[in-house]
């Protein structure tokens, strides 16, 4: 015997609540894995540069704004609006034909003598203190040097991190600088920052 109009309509209306809670349910689920990862995640609060003509690309941090570098020896260089002197910068320079970074020694005395030729040159009143090198490789195979450095100004304490490659020809480093006080607040991204340095 079927069932009639008034058997029908609660049926309907419990599978119709049914429905809808675990719609809700799935809804609310998405949205926290979604708002959960990108609160979470490393690159969150980082910006992308990327120079096709030279053939690198680094993350910034989204406060950071371009300088222009157009009488400057760096190919770029991004800096804090507040923090004028917190900065990242590339400088590429030519090297032999066929060198490698192994070519140039191992990551220690790589970061020792980058200590003496651009981070702290005789003359220039700055000591830096070589704190780690380390090599890296990325998913491409393509190796990477990653130095920290403790640096002395007249008037100030510094902490640097770099990152150097050669690619095509050239010495691609760059640099990520802070001053000691606010080192330890953002030494997390400005490691992230420094990693985040790739050239193609």
């Amino acid at each position: 015997m079927p069932m009639t109009h008034d058997e029908i309509q609660p049926q309907f209306v419990t599978i119709t609540k049914i429905m809808f809670k675990r719609i809700a349910a799935i809804l609310l689920f998405t949205l926290t894995v979604t708002l959960t990862s990108c609160a979470t995640s490393p690159t969150s609060g980082l910006a992308s540069y990327i120079d096709s003509y030279d053939g690198y690309r680094f993350l910034y941090p989204n406060e950071w704004i371009e300088m222009n570098a157009a009488n400057l020896s760096p190919d770029v260089i991004f800096h804090d609006l507040i923090e004028r002197s917190e900065n990242a910068s590339v400088i590429i320079n030519p090297v032999d034909e066929g060198q490698t970074l192994a070519d140039l020694g191992t990551p220690t005395e790589v970061g020792y003598e980058l200590s003496k030729r651009a981070i702290a040159p005789e003359g220039s009143n700055r000591v830096a203190e070589l704190v780690s090198a380390q090599l890296r490789q990325d998913d491409d195979g393509k190796t990477y040097y990653l130095f920290e450095y403790a640096v002395k100004l007249p008037d100030q304490l510094r902490h640097n991190v770099a990152s150097i490659a050669i690619s095509r020809g050239n010495l691609f480093t760059f640099n990520v600088s802070t001053t000691e006080s606010r080192w330890q607040e953002i030494q997390d991204k400005l490691r992230l920052v420094a990693k985040s340095f790739s050239v193609y």
